[in-house]
């Protein structure tokens, strides 16, 4: 169990049954009544957005039974994407829905954390950082530096991504995958 003042980004709560993650908290004191924390949540499983608020000191939330495994991604096709586990070499599918914008970062061969909910996948967990090839960008214009500019370059993956303009094609890029910005280039 969860109290309110446990609250923090990053904090995984079970509500009605459901998992969320909390990706904003606000403690709201008025100047009549009671408490309360303002929260948005991202549920889980379907990757909604909800906010709710919670009276402070008074509501709790269950703690849920999440279990994450390092996996592998293998190779996605129409129905889904597939991981391995490393250790047991089984095999996991999830569906495009369950993996959404993630799909962005995934190339063959990166290690995930897969999201376990009452022992069924629901969800995948990124690193922080992946490295990107540039497969198309506009050539930068010379001299045309004096703002920092940026121009937009595709990604092995379909991601687009805002670069500055001394990014050629081919180059290999770390990005952030919690934002999509650009970081620097791969040390390789």
């Amino acid at each position: 169990m969860y109290q309110t003042t446990d609250f923090r980004k990053g904090l995984k709560i079970e509500i009605e049954g459901k998992p969320y993650l909390i990706t904003e908290f606000q403690h709201v004191n008025p100047g009549k009544g009671s408490a309360f924390v303002r929260t948005r949540l991202k549920n889980l499983e379907t990757n909604q957005v909800v906010e709710r608020t919670f009276k402070a000191g008074v509501e709790t939330v269950d703690t849920p039974d999440l279990d994450e495994r390092e996996m592998e991604f293998n190779y996605g096709d129409l129905d889904g994407f597939n991981f391995m586990d490393q250790s047991t070499f089984e095999m996991v599918h999830l569906s495009n829905d369950q993996v959404g914008d993630n799909k962005n970062y995934l190339q063959e061969g990166i290690k995930v954390f897969v999201l376990y909910f009452n022992a069924r996948p629901i969800a995948i967990e990124l690193p922080n950082f992946v490295n990107l090839k540039v497969v198309s960008t506009d050539p930068g214009l010379k001299g045309d530096t004096a703002s920092g500019g940026n121009k937009k370059a595709i990604m092995e993956t379909g991601l687009q991504v805002n670069v500055p303009l001394f990014i050629k094609e081919g180059e290999v890029l770390k990005i952030d995958t919690r934002t999509g910005e650009y970081m620097e280039r791969a040390k390789v």
